[in-house]
């Protein structure tokens, strides 16, 4: 599995367990809300800068966003 799926599976999963829309976690990145779907459909990569913004947005190391996880039964 490549890294953006990764990215994509965790990024998805810590969002939305810190009970935050795609526009919430966007606004605390300083990123757009489109950049965010797009991450998690797997449309795009991003930086490692992005990544550490993100991360640091979710409250986690930026290693975890990129960390193989089985797939979840609704993807």
């Amino acid at each position: 599995m490549a890294s953006r799926e990764h990215l994509a599976r965790n990024l998805k999963r810590l969002r939305t367990a810190k009970g935050l829309s795609q526009e919430a976690l966007a606004d605390a990145a300083g990123i757009d809300r489109t950049y965010v779907s797009a991450l998690e459909r797997r449309k795009y990569s991003l930086s490692i800068d992005r990544l550490d913004q993100i991360a640091l947005s979710l409250g986690v190391e930026p290693h975890v966003l990129l960390m193989p996880v089985p797939p979840a039964s609704e993807d």
